[in-house]
């Protein structure tokens, strides 16, 4: 699917591109035994602070259950469906094995018709989850577990998708969308294929209350705040904040890690690096 672009009536239509679903999403509805409602939170804890910035207002949607670790054997696609909870498009499955629906992430060039299978015997085919051990080196994958029996974890967004490099008697070495290469037991269960919408990145929303609707808040810089609010705020007129860049709650930022490398040392091979 191809962008839609618009003709510049507005202000608003001249930068605006979004993905082209008109076709494929027609009268799709979700299936209320795997949907619920799920309260935006505004950014706010439990004293109603603000501990995530930029977030507040937004559409109200329902959650679509994702069946994440693939238990299911074989199933039919019946539908193809949009999710405003992720960038990915979502797979209605019919298992044949014990005649229920389930959601999966659906891959690239998927079809309504195709057949999907999870398992050790599964085959190398678009969508099919199946262990790490039983996937050649060099295959495009999405959906990777970290561990045996858990659910996917990475590569799940649009366009994503990692790619194993090699094995050995124990783990695989995949590298993930970050670049970040890590050891992945060769029991975690991956799908084959390429999160679907690749088109996603090129989206251009064209003005602000298209991301307002999205859940998304507009950035304050501390230096424009009050001292209650920021350890930069405050000050008689424009100031610079007076220290180096930190966080709302005094923590350095720009060029500081973010996680502690020492407890993943053990399966990071080759750490992600910033492009230059």
């Amino acid at each position: 699917m191809a962008l839609k672009e618009f003709k510049p009536i507005t202000p608003s239509l001249r930068h605006l591109k979004i993905v082209n679903t008109e076709k494929k999403f027609k009268k799709n509805f979700p299936l209320k035994s795997h949907t619920h409602f799920k309260k935006n939170t505004g950014g706010r804890n439990n004293q109603g602070r603000i501990t995530a910035f930029q977030k507040g207002g937004g559409h109200k949607k329902l959650y679509r259950k994702i069946d994440f670790d693939r238990q299911f054997t074989q199933g039919i696609v019946e539908q193809i469906e949009y999710d405003p909870n992720r960038t990915g498009y979502i797979g209605r499955i019919f298992n044949f094995k014990d005649n229920s629906h389930s959601y999966i992430l659906a891959p690239k060039n998927f079809k309504v018709g195709d057949y999907v299978q999870s398992g050790m015997n599964a085959s190398l085919k678009n969508g099919n989850s199946l262990p790490l051990s039983q996937v050649p080196i060099g295959f495009l994958i999405y959906n990777i577990s970290i561990s045996e029996g858990k659910k996917g974890k990475f590569a799940r967004s649009a366009g994503t998708f990692g790619q194993l490099i090699q094995k050995n008697e124990t783990h695989g070495r995949v590298q993930l969308p970050s670049g970040e290469h890590r050891l992945i037991p060769l029991m975690s269960t991956v799908s084959i294929g390429v999160v679907s919408n690749v088109n996603q990145k090129l989206v251009n929303l064209g003005k602000a209350g298209r991301s307002r609707w999205k859940n998304k808040r507009s950035s304050v810089r501390g230096v424009a705040m009050n001292p209650v609010d920021h350890p930069h705020g405050g000050g008689e007129g424009k100031t610079s904040g007076g220290r180096p860049s930190v966080t709302p709650w005094g923590k350095p930022t720009k060029g500081q890690p973010t996680s502690k490398y020492k407890k993943k040392r053990s399966y990071i091979i080759l750490p992600y690096k910033k492009k230059s």
